[in-house]
């Protein structure tokens, strides 16, 4: 698969696919791509920032993530602050092999992308997690988020069930580097039965 040049918003916090994040927007920089990705309809690449800061100085150094995920604008609105507020939405994750600084401080990424995941079934074994997205959802935060979410797909039940969890961005990070589907959801098992005293 060949790479593309993608333009990248480094965060501290993980975006998975199937997973709905809010933004705050305040630097020139991501205002203009905020724009730019609005009026063509593209997107974005979120990456995880594993060391350094979000409004990083020129010339600091970013430790980023080697793997991101394509983030999707779905809704937008002006903050109580003033500031402009984004709901972007995890679509494919793609692999991360280099990066440059544009004049306006902007990082491009040189990424190649991974297909979404063809939807698998929820295996029996996994329907405590279903349950426990299920109940999550009824929260009055989750449900102003307007997930749409398949409950028959076990990739969209355990994406979504992970970024919604309260981890660390590292534990959260490891899940979006799953290789299948067994994979991801026995980490997720693993972490709510330590979560809960069960491990």
């Amino acid at each position: 698969m060949s790479a593309t040049e993608l333009p990248l918003f480094p965060l501290s916090a993980v975006l998975l696919p199937y997973g709905k994040m809010p933004l705050q927007i305040f630097e020139q920089r991501y205002l203009d791509l905020i724009r730019d990705c609005m009026k063509s309809g593209t997107g974005f690449g979120v990456v995880w920032l594993r060391r350094g800061e979000e409004v990083a100085p020129k010339g600091s150094r970013q430790q980023l993530g080697d793997l991101g995920t394509l983030a999707r604008i779905v809704d937008f609105d002006q903050l109580p602050n003033g500031l402009l507020g984004v709901t972007i939405e995890g679509r494919e994750r793609f692999h991360l092999s280099g990066t440059r600084v544009a004049a306006n401080g902007l990082v491009l990424g040189n990424v190649v992308f991974e297909p979404m995941p063809e939807p698998a079934a929820l295996d029996e074994a996994w329907l405590s997690l279903s349950e426990i997205l299920e109940n999550l959802k009824q929260h009055p935060h989750v449900r102003r988020m307007g997930l749409e979410i398949d409950f028959e797909d076990a990739w969209q039940v355990g994406y979504t069930l992970a970024q919604l969890l309260p981890l660390e961005e590292s534990l959260k990070y490891a899940l979006l580097n799953a290789g299948d589907i067994e994979a991801l959801m026995d980490q997720l098992d693993l972490i709510l039965s330590d979560i809960s005293g069960e491990g």
